[in-house]
């Protein structure tokens, strides 16, 4: 990591709350400033990153299209909780492209390189 870091750690479900959709916006505000920055999901965060996630049938906006955008904003550190995955019964097969699934140990060392960490 430089030597300035952010790592925003999503726990919520994408339409439950706002919290979704402020962690990306986020993400995308330190990414547009050319900020080292890394997204984790774990908990209820992991169904964020669901192909078919839909806030239509919700009547919610759909902020979970923007993931696509995170590549132009340069935001490749991008990490979901496999006990997470586990525990949900999902897998890496039903989440968006260019997600690395990673053990929660592996988790803890990647957010310990980090300068400051958010949580949502």
């Amino acid at each position: 990591m430089s030597s300035t870091s952010l790592a925003v750690i999503n726990t919520k479900a994408p339409f439950a709350t706002s919290h979704g959709k402020d962690a990306l916006d986020l993400a995308l505000i330190f990414g547009s400033y050319e900020q080292q920055i890394s997204l984790f999901f774990i908990g209820d965060g992991v169904f964020q990153l669901l192909q078919r996630c839909d806030g239509i049938t919700l009547n919610v906006k759909d902020f979970t299209k923007t993931f696509a955008a995170l590549s132009f904003y340069d935001i490749e550190n991008v990490y979901v909780s496999q006990e997470s995955l586990t525990k949900r019964s999902l897998n890496k097969s039903s989440l968006i492209d260019g997600v690395e699934v990673l053990s929660d140990d592996v988790i803890q060392q990647y957010l310990s390189q980090h300068t400051a960490a958010l949580t949502f």
